[in-house]
């Protein structure tokens, strides 16, 4: 399922992630540093199907865990506390944050080789691209 998913992953392109940050609430320095930072995105799954997804970059390294369509509390990595449920969609990884009455949402998936991560809030729609490392 989420197999063409697992490997480590580099960002090669960012288009609109400034204002995907503003609409989610991302302070000005936050933001500054989120637009420098080329994370790696290390997606690994264990045996019982528990998916790890870490990204890491020189400013700060997050990781999450989680089972497909179960619910967890996420720390986002502009400090966000938000109740998560990550879905198997069409071959995408759609991952729902909520948290204060909002919700954003963020669609992975992989095509010709490389990993695109859709990052939606409202009308604002940011799109980031990884490729293999």
């Amino acid at each position: 399922m989420v197999e063409q998913f697992v490997g480590t992953w580099t960002l090669s392109a960012s288009e609109n992630f400034d204002d995907y940050m503003k609409a989610i609430g991302v302070s000005f320095t936050t933001r500054q540093m989120g637009n420098m930072a080329k994370p790696n995105l290390v997606i690994s799954v264990d045996s019982a199907g528990v998916v790890s997804m870490k990204s890491e970059s020189t400013f700060k390294t997050t990781e999450i865990k989680f089972k497909i369509n179960e619910e967890f509390d996420e720390t986002t990595a502009d400090g966000r506390q938000t109740k998560t449920t990550i879905t198997f969609e069409n071959g995408k990884l759609v991952q729902k944050q909520t948290w204060d009455g909002k919700m954003t949402t963020l669609e992975r998936e992989v095509q010709d080789g490389k990993l695109t991560a859709k990052c939606i809030m409202e009308d604002v729609v940011a799109l980031r691209t990884y490729v293999r490392a």
